[in-house]
């Protein structure tokens, strides 16, 4: 499949996903190539039927800037209560729905914008799915002040961490000044176990697995069926 095709079945899937969302409800808004045709198909029903929310939170400026260009107000996460869907893509999505996110090393806000949502859907094509978590670096966002400590025990632990690099060859540092361990152990290890463990691990400040949030997947197939898959 070409890529001219792939966006075909990305867009199509995310079309899907627009029309899920209620009108004058609160929505969270991921970040990734699909979730920018979700972002387009979104300004269509705003201009073809009026459509407005009454807030949207997003996960990135990019998705911010999209969004503010369709004429939508983006507020931020301290604004709202909580969001009645948030739409996003993921890295890899298991059988049971179970994702690991944060590729693009926004998984704090992500993760805080859905534990804070009332239904979770996730947008992917194919590629993403496996049948158990890994075949994606897992990312671990790391305060700087412990981030050695951190990445020596995760070596101990046989975790096979990476220090996340940015186009200049220095260590990536994300929205809120922290830098990313991708650990790249594969498949991971017993998945709510490993989440546990990071959880309790202190300088750890997030992780990219979700376990237990999403309530539906949308996926576009390369045969060009689009699949609706929930819990």
């Amino acid at each position: 499949m070409d890529k001219k095709e792939q966006d075909q079945l990305k867009k199509e899937a995310a079309t899907k996903a627009a029309m899920m969302v209620e009108p004058n409800s609160v929505l969270g808004v991921g970040t990734g190539s699909t979730v920018a045709f979700f972002i387009d198909a979104l300004g269509e029903r705003k201009e073809k039927e009026g459509f407005s929310l009454k807030h949207i939170v997003t996960t990135s400026n990019r998705s911010k800037k999209q969004l503010e260009s369709l004429g939508f107000k983006v507020d931020e996460l301290s604004d709202i209560d909580q969001a009645d869907l948030t739409v996003d893509g993921a890295d890899r999505v298991d059988d049971d729905l179970n994702g690991i996110k944060g590729g693009g090393g926004a998984l704090t806000l992500e993760k805080n914008v859905a534990i804070n949502s009332k239904k979770i859907i996730w947008i992917v094509d194919e590629s993403k799915l496996v049948h158990r978590l890994g075949d994606f670096p897992l990312p671990v966002e790391v305060l700087p002040i412990s981030c050695e400590q951190n990445f020596r025990k995760f070596e101990q632990e046989g975790l096979k961490p990476q220090w996340r690099m940015d186009e200049n060859g220095k260590r990536y540092v994300t929205h809120y000044g922290n830098y990313i361990i991708d650990l790249a152990v594969d498949p991971l290890p017993v998945i709510h176990g490993l989440a546990d463990y990071l959880d309790h691990t202190v300088g750890v400040v997030e992780h990219g697995l979700f376990l237990d949030m999403c309530d539906e997947v949308i996926i576009a197939h390369s045969d060009g069926t689009i699949e609706d898959k929930t819990k």
